[in-house]
């Protein structure tokens, strides 16, 4: 297990935890963070044992973007320096959205920029009620990074998604559930709580066809209706005779509660 600066990472009944660990910088995310962020998504993705991922924020932000006050004393290498941390980022977000476990969300404080990005990714998102959402990037004169520009047209639709980038409306958490960008808000005190359950639930569940719905929903704007449903076919038909698939169709016929591997 690497020796995390940046992070908390702790693995206990199937489910692994990352906790981003710069409290008093806002969780901002600088090289050190991102690079261990995308070591902790490896472990996530390596180890067959993890069965759910949470990522979370210490203290009261979640994380409030790119280190600003770092990118002020980057001078004439700037250009290479956040493109080195945004690379580190991208990694650790590739894996996040590729990798067989779902990945919760819960978003305990503010979520600007880089932040805000990061927190699109989650298969499942809960946000406490004091969490707001912000892309916040053209206010600090910056472009979006962080698969933002991917996943927000997706899940809002272009229209908001040009509000959000252009004008860096910040959002409530209500709003941000209204608008699709997070499954459930919950009280502060209630959200790690709630998150625990959730994990609990999809890490009792079949692991195959989780890792199936992560690979077919990830696909599915870039293909037409056809490649999908062939892909769809193909997927159920070998979730069908594999040993998870078995057994929830026993346990369902038997009515009973599945015990899926």
């Amino acid at each position: 297990m690497p020796d995390f600066e940046c992070i908390q990472f702790g693995v206990r009944d199937r489910v692994a935890t990352i906790t981003l660990d710069r409290p008093k910088a806002g969780n901002a995310m600088n090289l050190a963070l991102t690079r261990e962020l995308g070591q902790a998504a490896q472990i996530c993705d390596r180890d067959p044992t993890i069965k759910t991922v949470l990522l979370t924020g210490k203290g009261r932000f979640f994380c409030v973007g790119g280190d600003l006050k770092a990118f002020s004393t980057f001078g004439d290498e700037a250009d290479l320096r956040v493109k080195a941390l945004a690379d580190e980022l991208h990694k650790a977000i590739s894996i996040f959205a590729r990798m067989s476990a779902p990945l919760v969300v819960a978003v305990n404080g503010p979520a600007a920029g880089a932040g805000f990005s990061l927190s699109l990714v989650g298969d499942y998102v809960v946000a406490a009620q004091s969490a707001t959402f912000s892309m916040a990037y053209t206010a600090a004169g910056l472009s979006p990074d962080g698969s933002s520009t991917y996943f927000l047209p997706r899940l809002v639709g272009l229209r908001r998604a040009q509000e959000l980038a252009f004008t860096n409306r910040t959002l409530d958490a209500n709003d941000a559930m209204e608008w699709g960008l997070v499954t459930r808000v919950v009280t502060d005190e209630a959200l790690l709580d709630e998150a625990a359950a959730i994990c609990s639930r999809l890490a009792a569940g079949p692991a195959d066809a989780q890792a199936t719905v992560k690979k077919l929903l990830l696909c599915s704007l870039g293909n037409g209706l056809e490649e999908q449903m062939e892909l769809e076919g193909r997927a159920i038909s070998r979730a069908a005779v594999s040993i998870d698939g078995i057994e929830g169709v026993h346990a369902f016929t038997e009515k009973r509660k599945p015990l899926f591997g």
